[in-house]
């Protein structure tokens, strides 16, 4: 303890600036019990006084007085004690909160964590307050919707905001163009295309070229018939040249067609295979893997990649930041249209809550296993940092209050149990 306090000095209580308003209506509390518990204690010394000696009914109430006075008395020296030296006398364990603080703190540290910080507790605590039901009756609001996805859209506006385009230039640069070289590309490119072609994924993309291929083909005739003129010979007739572009034109409109419309065209077929041989080279083939190799390090050195990638963030940054901003944008609203659709499903499908509710227990006993001592340890350190006397200062101030009704119960208590005694007293031979 005292080294983690040379260590840190940290705060002092008096560091600490409290509510004056609340410390101001603390001390009327503990004046105005103090003030009942002298005030009992003056009563039954005028009670003792008026009726010493007397015998019949005020002897009964002078002996309950006598006793009133010293449980009163007792019971202040047993409050008093806590906070500091009765009548400023150094009698032993006196003053303990001054004292002896730090045990005090480490008294609390363990009780707290033998005490609350429990898997059984925590687990019990997080199912009763259903905390999934709660969030889907919240999201049944769509007011509290419209909040949530605001505040979302404001923290991760700000985020945005916060990233330059220096900073991404930084981190590929620097973290992922090395990271990208170092990483063979060819075992990835080689499975990735292996997996797609054994489950026929690429068919999808086959058909989506063949599509747009054909539809240009047809929309820009003069295009194609163009550019092989271009590479015509010279010394052919233009008649010979235009001809033979139309025919070419045609036959390759004819021959997409026919692609298209034939799943099993030996084309298609040939594509597969070359795809399925591709992927075999990627993984096995050295010669092939080292060509892969070559051409990923000459595209990483170029420096449109850097220039390209920075691009592409600014726009995508530019599009997401208009469509956060935008109280109807797309974003916003399927953000909305998204936590709407969870609420209901929280609300409606118990077993997604229990399944949520679960792993929150489980977050949480984790969270607490982990940090738990660390969170319990704040308390000891805390008050270690305290000085004693403010400190004995403040936690009467809190709790002095309740404590003057100690000193009450002693007064009567103490009054009863005298009347009680002299009864025995009188009617015993």
């Amino acid at each position: 303890m005292t080294a983690t306090t040379s260590e840190s000095p940290g705060p002092s209580l008096s560091m600490i600036t409290p509510d004056p308003a609340a410390d101001e209506a603390r001390r009327r509390g503990l004046r105005r019990m103090r003030t009942v518990a002298v005030g009992l204690l003056v009563l039954a010394a005028i009670v003792y006084v008026a009726t010493r000696g007397q015998d019949g009914f005020l002897g009964f109430v002078n002996a309950g007085a006598e006793a009133s006075m010293v449980g009163a008395i007792a019971d202040w020296f047993a409050v008093t004690a806590l906070f500091k030296h009765p009548l400023g006398l150094p009698i032993p364990h006196t003053a303990l909160v001054p004292k002896r603080k730090d045990e005090l703190g480490k008294g609390l540290e363990e009780f707290f964590g033998e005490n609350f910080l429990q898997e059984g507790v925590i687990r019990e605590r997080t199912a009763a307050a259903r905390i999934s039901l709660r969030v889907g009756e919240w999201l049944a609001d769509p007011a509290n919707v419209r909040r949530l996805v605001d505040e979302v859209a404001e923290v991760a506006t700000l985020g945005l905001d916060k990233v330059r385009d220096d900073h991404v230039e930084d981190l590929v640069r620097t973290a992922l163009v090395p990271r990208f070289r170092e990483e063979p590309i060819s075992p990835l490119l080689g499975g990735l295309l292996a997996e797609m072609v054994a489950d026929d994924l690429h068919h999808g993309l086959v058909d989506l070229a063949l599509d747009e291929l054909y539809d240009w083909l047809r929309v820009n005739r003069e295009a194609f018939t163009g550019m092989l003129s271009e590479r015509a010979p010279w010394w052919a007739p233009d008649k010979v040249n235009e001809a033979v572009t139309k025919r070419i034109h045609l036959e390759v409109v004819r021959w997409v067609a026919d692609i298209r419309a034939d799943p099993q065209h030996h084309a298609r077929g040939a594509l597969d295979s070359m795809l399925a041989q591709l992927a075999r080279d990627l993984l096995v083939d050295p010669d092939t893997r080292e060509r892969t190799e070559r051409l990923k390090d000459r595209l990483l050195e170029h420096p449109a990649v850097l220039t390209s990638a920075v691009s592409l963030w600014t726009s995508f940054r530019r599009a997401l930041l208009g469509s956060l901003r935008d109280p109807a944008g797309a974003v916003r609203l399927r953000l909305q249209s998204e936590v709407d659709t969870f609420g209901t499903r929280l609300r409606e499908d118990p077993e997604l809550r229990e399944r949520l509710d679960l792993t929150a227990a489980d977050l949480a006993v984790f969270a607490v296993e982990r940090y738990g001592a660390e969170v319990t340890t704040v308390i000891t350190h805390t008050i270690e940092r305290w000085d004693g006397k403010e400190a004995s200062r403040r936690i009467e101030l809190h709790v002095g209050r309740d404590l003057q009704f100690i000193r009450i119960n002693g007064t009567i208590v103490g009054g009863l149990v005298g009347v009680l005694i002299h009864t025995f007293t009188v009617l015993l031979p």
